[in-house]
């Protein structure tokens, strides 16, 4: 059960209160919490989920409002004093020093003002406290005129969820699909002369290698981190600069340019300034974009893990050709069992995945004339996705992939049961007589090779080198 924000120990044990105003009035603030009076409304008008911002995201408008202070110094439009302040309070929210003080539900007002005046407002209030003033008096330091100066919610809250998207795409999704596809590609190589039965439509089909299979699914992956970094990319454009609507009022002409060039600095990427800021504000395209690559990450997790489990069915009645590592006990009643959990694990992601895409792709219809009104939502699913993908991923990778044995004696069996082993020979004998040889073979449970032999079709010879598995699945060496 998630526990309401409203419950949090900050708001439990506030013995004493303090009062601020704001354009509506007095608003009454738990003592030792930093936020101030519109967060505070915030927090009573949104306890909805329980769910709030995470790490990444917080750790992004940490570093825009440090950086912004910093710009704002150098063009002259904040005093030295003033900007050490605040660049010193934000590189607390940027290292998780002050997240206690970060109070908002994710259901919330559309544009993530009430987010953005959270950051603000505990950001100035703890700068105040540093330099030595009381707490929620806005002075020196104001949230809106000196934290938020040259910034509006509106360019801020989509420049927060493309640094936070770009930074957790580099440091935990591509290391994740990178250590999987080596995993991978390590078991195609180490299965490659395994042959086994193909199936398609989930009926016998003509000979692989495991290996082949293998090949395939790292393939997968590879082109799973292409498209990671595509999407990674596509996010490196910035909305900061824009402002309300995406004029830039209110904001230095320099400002932008520099904030990109610091904020790149500072994460170590590529940020560049929005080629037109009414369509970084208006839309949401770029984090749509991004989520339908996650997405397909997402589909081919599913899809390998979905064949893993079937070939490891068992392990007595299904296929068996590969053993899973055993990681877990698999039943409450039924002593030794040991199911696929780690497979059950990544298709669940899968499923969470395809959900917040869709959730993504709904909120980037609501980008009402100048400004998008879905922001909180869509950022919090980009942001799980590319988290749980990048966990997944390297869990599947170290607790399942890299301990997957192959049963290799029944794997040539099915390789040598499959009725459509005909297919090989029916350039010699025929496409109608291969089909008569596939059904004899099958209703009187006999291999193909025995029926052919029997009938006299083809020489031992000749059927050998027909059915030679290696030249089967790679027809070009023949």
């Amino acid at each position: 059960m998630t526990t309401k924000m409203e419950d949090s120990p900050s708001a439990q044990t506030a013995a004493v209160e303090r009062v601020e105003k704001d354009s509506m009035g007095e608003v009454r603030i738990p003592a030792g919490m930093l936020y101030g009076a519109q967060t505070e409304r915030a927090r009573r008008n949104f306890p909805i989920s329980g769910v709030r911002f995470g790490r990444r995201f917080i750790q992004a408008l940490g570093a825009i409002k440090k950086a912004a202070a910093e710009v704002n110094s150098e063009l002259g439009l904040l005093d030295k004093e003033r900007s050490e302040a605040i660049r010193s309070a934000a590189a607390e929210v940027m290292d998780g020093a002050l997240d206690e003080h970060f109070v908002l539900d994710i259901f919330q007002t559309g544009s993530g003002t009430s987010t953005n005046m959270n950051a603000n407002e505990v950001i100035a209030n703890r700068a105040i406290q540093l330099l030595g003033g009381e707490v929620g008096s806005k002075e020196p330091v104001h949230p809106n005129d000196h934290v938020n100066l040259g910034q509006s919610s509106n360019d801020v809250i989509p420049t927060a969820t493309h640094v936070a998207a770009v930074v957790a795409i580099g440091e935990e999704l591509l290391p994740g699909l990178r250590r999987l596809a080596e995993a991978l590609r390590a078991k195609a190589e180490e299965f490659d002369d395994v042959a086994k039965a193909g199936r398609t439509h989930l009926q016998d089909a003509t000979p692989v290698r495991l290996g082949q299979e293998f090949a395939g699914y790292a393939s997968q992956l590879e082109h799973g981190i292409r498209r990671a970094e595509a999407a990674s990319r596509s996010l490196e454009e910035l909305a900061i600069g824009g402002t309300a609507v995406g004029t830039g009022i209110n904001t230095h002409a320099e400002f932008a340019p520099r904030m990109v060039e610091s904020l790149s600095r500072e994460f170590g990427a590529e940020f560049y300034e929005a080629e037109n800021h009414f369509e970084a504000q208006g839309s949401r395209d770029a984090v749509v974009e991004a989520s339908g690559m996650l997405k397909t990450i997402a589909s081919s997790l599913a899809k390998i893990a979905g064949d893993l489990r079937l070939l490891a069915t068992g392990p007595r009645t299904g296929f068996g050709e590969i053993n899973l590592p055993a990681v877990q006990p698999g039943s409450s009643i039924m002593p030794g069992k040991v199911n696929p959990v780690m497979v059950e694990s990544v298709c669940q992601v899968a499923a969470q995945v395809t959900g917040n895409d869709t959730a993504i792709t709904l909120g980037g219809q609501h980008g009402h004339l100048e400004l998008n009104v879905m922001q909180p939502l869509m950022t919090h699913n980009l942001l799980e996705s590319i988290h749980i993908l990048g966990s997944v991923s390297r869990e599947f990778a170290d607790r399942c992939v890299a301990g997957i044995t192959v049963n290799r004696e029944r794997c040539q069996r099915f390789a040598e049961s499959t009725a459509a082993l005909a297919t090989a020979l029916a350039p010699s004998i025929g496409y109608d007589k291969a089909a008569e040889v596939a059904k004899k073979s099958l209703r009187e449970d006999k291999t193909l090779r025995e029926v052919v032999l029997e009938e006299g079709l083809l020489s031992e010879e000749e059927l050998e080198r027909l059915l030679d598995f290696r030249a089967m699945t790679e027809p070009g060496i023949r």
